[in-house]
């Protein structure tokens, strides 16, 4: 007879989902959010003594603006050209030499999921605790939502760097909730503007500290050249593809930041773009420049190293990657492309 002791598992659980003591927080008081370096006049902000209006005719409206063209011809041209040439020699290379790359395998993601039998007892008594959290946060935590909805509704501003601050700002507040997306359902939370302020904040983040890597990148010469080469191509990766992930979404975000009064100008080609271009120009340098060298130091030798060719077609790869994704080339970069063209024929005539 096993009726005793499912009875008991019975009153175990009943006693589990019966009321669980969650203690209320007191009423959080946000800090104030940071004050922007510029402000947007939103509305009238000191009270002025009514006046009787004149009965003027409204001034001519301003010529519309016109419409932004993401084709804005970046702070990039005249400084980089396009190399032909670059193109050329980077195709003969690959002709004529058969090795490739050996492609990594897609990312298997292995499924987390296991066949561990969860405690029936334990999961009913944690998400009891947890929604009667975030229902206590609901009834006690409303004046502190409601100031955040406020300053969200009135976030105006000209300067992206003051966006940044902001949704950190705000971030740091929404942390103080159990659930941050559970307790803001239950209010008129402008969730569109707010995802729009921090997709703009991210964006602008993560462009800012990739050209600020780009710009600054330093060549290691006590590091081998195979190494530094990963480096650089890894860093050419994570460039290519931040810029290009932003460039997918850019058009829709320009429209929502408009619509909120979000900075956008960031977002056009001649904005940050441009400088993680032009230092993607000066990483190509870098690299034909530590290839070359390499090249210079055992090309004296009577036999042919195969590795110097397989040296050779890194770099000549990478600079026809730069090429292709800056839009050309500034002098000292090109200087530093025929240079190693140059060393390439000396390798051929042996």
């Amino acid at each position: 007879m096993q009726r005793p002791q499912i009875f008991a598992n019975c009153q175990e659980i009943n006693k589990v989902v019966g009321p669980v003591d969650v203690e209320k927080r007191t009423l959080r008081v946000p800090n104030p959010p940071p004050r922007p370096s510029c402000s947007v006049s939103s509305g009238p902000k000191e009270e002025v003594p009514p006046q009787v209006p004149l009965l003027l005719p409204p001034p001519p409206p301003p010529p519309p603006p016109p419409p932004p063209k993401f084709s804005v011809r970046s702070t990039t041209a005249g400084v980089v050209q396009r190399a032909p040439q670059v193109v050329e020699f980077y195709h003969s290379l690959m002709k004529r030499d058969s090795r490739k790359e050996s492609s990594n395998g897609g990312i298997c993601e292995a499924s987390n999921v296991g066949n561990v039998r969860s405690n029936m007892i334990g999961e009913i008594e944690n998400r009891s605790s947890h929604l009667l959290a975030i229902k206590a946060d609901v009834e006690t935590q409303g004046e502190f939502v409601n100031s955040l909805i406020r300053e969200v509704n009135s976030a105006a501003y000209q300067n992206i760097e003051d966006v940044v601050a902001f949704v950190k700002w705000l971030d740091d507040e929404l942390g103080f909730l159990v659930d941050e997306r559970a307790v803001l359902k239950h209010f008129d939370w402008p969730e569109k503007k707010a995802d729009t302020l921090r997709e703009a904040a991210f964006g602008f983040s993560d462009l800012k500290k990739l050209e600020s890597e780009v710009s600054y990148y330093k060549d290691d010469p006590r590091v081998p050249c195979d190494l530094a080469l990963k480096k650089m191509v890894a860093l050419s990766e994570r460039m290519e593809r931040t810029v290009y992930n932003l460039l997918r979404t850019r058009e829709s975000l320009m429209r929502n930041c408009k619509e909120f009064q979000i900075p956008s100008d960031w977002l056009l080609d001649n904005g940050i773009i441009s400088k993680i271009k032009l230092g993607s120009v000066k990483l190509a340098k870098k690299c034909m420049k530590r290839v070359a060298t390499i090249i210079q130091s055992k090309a004296a030798a009577l036999e042919k190293d195969p590795a110097l060719d397989y040296m050779l077609l890194q770099g000549v790869r990478f600079a026809f990657r730069i090429h292709q994704f800056a839009g050309g080339f500034d002098a000292e970069t090109m200087h530093a492309f025929e240079e190693l063209r140059n060393l390439a024929h000396l390798l051929n005539k042996k």
